[in-house]
């Protein structure tokens, strides 16, 4: 990719991109003639950069880690570690609304404007301009199938909620077996570059492992709890008598 395109991706500037070169941060391009062109490795570096950045890093600070860092390893290798540890989970691409296109898809927000305030504080929508800004259109659709269901928009925003914090806790656990078995023992053995392509290899095995083990155990406890809930729901018709609240909620 050219640096304009990399900039865009990496939402940057040509100017810090060049900046980046000139303090070391980031490696030259390949040149073909007079134009240099980028790869995935560079756009992986320049994503750690702005996390390091976020986390309070100065530009001298990551310099230092980063020369720390290549020094005896192959920068094929890092820079093919860094695109691993930092490519996007999701490759959704967000979409822009008006207020009035979320009003249709949920009428309920314009009796009760706190609902709006609430999709915001929760992420789901974000104020851009005279527009709003989607980041998981996904989920927004599932929004809208559960209040097309019936499900008060209220009770969607509280299960979203309720799901957001089971998935992050699901997430550090499969962080957590990365570090504990993998990760830990690449440092603890002094990060011989020589083992830096087996942990980017097991990194890179991480990221679909994790969603489909949660699709599939999903899959399965969705199954589970619906055979019992039909069972239970059936024997409360079967008996003839409305079913006490406990036993609802079961």
């Amino acid at each position: 990719m050219t640096v304009d395109e990399l900039a865009r991706l990496a939402q940057t500037t040509t100017r810090n991109i060049r900046n980046y070169q000139t303090l070391g941060l980031l490696p030259p391009p390949s040149l073909v003639g007079r134009v240099g062109y980028y790869h995935e490795g560079h756009l992986g570096r320049l994503r750690l950069i702005a996390r390091l950045q976020e986390q309070g890093f100065t530009l001298a600070g990551i310099r230092e880690l980063m020369q720390a860092w290549e020094q005896g390893r192959s920068l094929g290798d890092l820079l093919g570690f860094e695109q691993v540890l930092t490519s996007p989970w999701s490759v959704e691409e967000p979409e822009f609304l008006t207020a009035e296109e979320l009003l249709e898809m949920f009428p309920q927000a314009a009796q009760d404007p706190s609902l709006g305030l609430r999709a915001t504080e929760l992420g789901l929508i974000q104020p851009e301009g005279d527009r709003f800004r989607v980041p998981s259109p996904t989920m927004l659709r599932a929004g809208v199938e559960l209040v097309a269901a019936g499900i008060p928009l209220a009770a969607t925003q509280d299960e979203f909620a309720a799901l957001r914090a089971d998935m992050e806790r699901v997430a550090a656990r499969f962080v957590e077996l990365f570090e504990r078995y993998v990760w830990q023992p690449f440092v603890d053995a002094g990060m011989p570059s020589e083992q830096l392509p087996q942990v980017t290899e097991a990194l890179r095995r991480m990221r679909p492992l994790a969603a489909t083990s949660v699709q599939a155990m999903l899959a399965r406890a969705m199954e589970h709890q619906s055979a019992a809930s039909t069972a239970a729901q059936v024997k409360l018709i079967s008996e003839g008598g409305p079913a006490p609240e406990q036993e609802v909620q079961q």
